[in-house]
């Protein structure tokens, strides 16, 4: 029991952003907490948080327990849930949120099988590039994809996201094929002018596994993924898109596969949403119903 207090409480104080503010949270002092935290980091032994006068930071090994301890809460709420909850019935209306390329073809052809499944729950769902503000705005469960920044938001990672380079046979024929990302200097790449995740540029791991950053350049840059899709179709350059979009095309050889050497390794698709100490059954059952999906490999293929 003392194990999973320390637990709630590391993750309640990364949500809450201090100690004092985790404290007034539960309602203990400020050195209770910080006991519980001291605690935790000596049967560890490693360093979580950095503390200061003014802010927190989460350590590098801070930031991987964080993802784990809150999966590990999140499962047990659903355990329980699942349990106490017996013959009850989900209702009430969902609110959710996804990239607009993704959310066409991986999330919204989703929302009617789930309500097939649960007719009593409503659904909103937001589809949109910006990183939505999911407890400003009310949203119950937002899928975002690619790295996941530090947060007070709960991820639960649903599946992995590989990206590639890729470009048409034609455009590779005229230009020839790059055989190192110092070579996209020499070709027409189409970048994503707005995407957060692509801010560093495109990601390459290096012979010694270290993923390094390269920012290239071009005639042209959009800031809808599924526009740079059709330019590189079109054959007018090189672009770094997810498997997700580019591997039915690969497949049928509309577009060919480069750098693969070189291709970082994969990110994550999670399901993210407000840090609470219940989550409705509704809200549940949908990341339930994602992370069966995406879990199954024939859904990609």
């Amino acid at each position: 029991m003392d194990k999973l207090k320390q637990i709630e409480t590391f993750v309640e104080v990364v949500g809450q952003g201090s100690l004092s503010a985790a404290a007034r949270a539960e309602g203990v002092a400020p050195a209770v907490i910080g006991r519980r935290l001291d605690a935790l980091e000596a049967r560890l032994g490693v360093k979580l948080l950095v503390r200061t006068t003014r802010r927190l930071r989460l350590t590098h090994e801070g930031s991987a327990f964080l993802e784990s301890s809150q999966r590990l809460l999140t499962d047990l709420a659903n355990a329980e849930a699942s349990v106490s909850a017996g013959g009850v019935k989900p209702s009430g209306h969902l609110r959710l949120s996804a990239p607009a390329g993704f959310g066409r073809r991986h999330v919204a052809p989703l929302v009617p099988l789930f309500r097939d499944l649960y007719p009593d729950v409503t659904v909103s769902l937001n589809l949109s590039d910006r990183l939505v503000d999911v407890a400003g705005e009310g949203i119950d469960c937002a899928v975002r994809v690619g790295d996941m920044p530090d947060s007070s938001l709960v991820s639960v990672r649903l599946a992995d996201n590989r990206r590639l380079c890729v470009a048409t046979p034609a455009y590779l024929s005229a230009r020839g094929t790059p055989l190192t990302p110092q070579d996209l200097s020499r070709h027409d790449c189409l970048t994503l002018s707005s995407d957060a995740s692509q801010t560093r540029g495109w990601a390459f791991r290096q012979a010694d596994g270290e993923v390094v950053h390269f920012k290239p350049s071009g005639p042209m840059d959009c800031s809808d993924g599924q526009v740079l899709h059709e330019w590189c179709l079109a054959g007018l350059g090189i672009a770094w898109r997810s498997t997700w979009e580019v591997e039915q095309d690969i497949q049928a050889g509309r577009l060919l596969a480069v750098l693969e050497d070189f291709a970082a390794p994969p990110n994550g698709i999670y399901a993210v949403f407000a840090q609470r100490r219940h989550l409705a059954l509704r809200v549940r059952l949908w990341m339930d119903f994602l992370k069966h999906t995406y879990s199954n490999s024939s859904y990609w293929s």
